[in-house]
């Protein structure tokens, strides 16, 4: 397939990786152009928020894509996109920690106590630190394929935690357009992945019934 062969050249991973710092260098010269509006704190925010929503929704839609098109090349490319989800999360985090609280350890420790969708997002962003840090094959050989499995299976808890993050933000403007466009994404690919396992769990329990009942008896 010349699709897949073409996914196989080295130019795509150098392309995607291009693509994916775009955003940020638009953040970058905006800032110092000062094109991000009147308060550049809140656009910075806003920006990195929905950017990681963005990376996470094409980090989750690999796998989904790569079985029903038939490219299992694509997954070369889950990795690349799962690491600049953490990346603008972190940018995420980064802003709210410097223009909101002033890197102020104290201060950003209240303002999780006391606000829930601030306690859900830092937890969001709790989540996807050990999968960043162990997305490298050292990791892997380091604490075993199944240990590594078992741990990155935390990716699937990350988009309720984001969801609830984005809705109690946008709760006091009372605008939740955005909001349900990408829950509406999440809720596709994690439904498309509990009906792949509920039909592989199908087909092992009829496999073993053939193979119990072509035992000689």
């Amino acid at each position: 397939m010349v699709l897949a062969r073409a996914l196989l050249h080295p130019a795509p991973k150098p392309l995607v990786f291009v693509l994916s710092l775009l955003p940020f260098a638009w953040l970058v010269y905006g800032a110092f152009a000062d094109k991000l509006g009147a308060n550049p704190a809140e656009y910075l925010s806003r920006a990195t928020g929905d950017w990681t929503l963005r990376f996470l929704c094409l980090t989750l839609a690999v796998t989904p894509l790569r079985v029903m098109a038939k490219l299992p090349t694509l997954q070369r490319f889950r990795r690349m996109l799962g690491l600049f989800t953490y990346f603008y999360v972190f940018l995420h985090f980064l802003t709210w920690a410097w223009f909101d609280q002033g890197l102020d350890p104290g201060e950003m420790g209240k303002d999780i106590a006391k606000r829930p969708f601030i306690l859900v997002g830092f937890l969001s962003f709790l989540l996807l630190t050990p999968l960043a840090a162990t997305s490298f094959n050292r990791a892997v050989k380091a604490m075993g394929a199944k240990r590594w499995q078992a741990l990155h299976r935390i990716v699937y808890a990350i988009p309720f935690t984001a969801i609830l993050h984005f809705f109690w933000m946008r709760a006091g403007k009372n605008d939740f357009a955005e909001v349900a466009v990408y829950a509406a994404i999440l809720a596709v690919l994690l439904g498309w992945r509990v009906r792949e396992a509920l039909r592989r769990r199908k087909g092992v329990g009829v496999a073993a019934r053939a193979q119990a009942t072509s035992r000689p008896s």
